[in-house]
């Protein structure tokens, strides 16, 4: 898709080059055990980690556990009210994720690119929002 419309992959191609821009290809290795992002909201926190992938999940979130999400949306305020710390695929400084986290005072780590990939429900990880990374410390 390419401004929301679907495009060939000739009329990909033809774009591709035209505007030159490239594609990023992220290898995951889902045996990692400490990922990077970009810092939205400083400190540090372990805790159990809980997947937001859709609307659904949110009934599913408990208090004081870590929302991992590809991104955020105003849906999911009611389960960020109750995270120690968010950590998203997507987002930079300005992202819904990085507001509210800013404005709850929770600790953030946005743009890692494959947390959702990475980590599952109940990890015990820790979040370093100080320095941007993330530690699986146990599943």
């Amino acid at each position: 898709m390419v401004d929301e419309k679907i495009v060939t992959k000739e009329q990909f191609k033809y774009l591709k080059s035209k505007y030159n821009f490239g594609i990023e290809k992220i290898k995951i290795d889902r045996n990692n055990r400490q990922f990077n992002g970009q810092v939205a909201c400083n400190g540090q926190v372990k805790g159990k980690v809980r997947l937001i992938l859709k609307r659904d999940d949110i009934s599913k979130f408990k208090k004081d556990e870590i929302l991992v999400s590809t991104m955020t949306v105003p849906d999911y305020l009611p389960a960020m009210k109750k995270a120690k710390a968010f950590i998203t695929d997507e987002g930079g400084v300005t992202c819904h994720a990085a507001i509210i986290s800013r404005e709850l005072k929770i600790h953030c780590i946005i743009g890692t690119k494959i947390a959702t990939k990475v980590l599952k429900d109940g990890d015990l990880v820790e979040v370093d929002a100080n320095k941007g990374f993330v530690k699986k410390l146990k599943n």
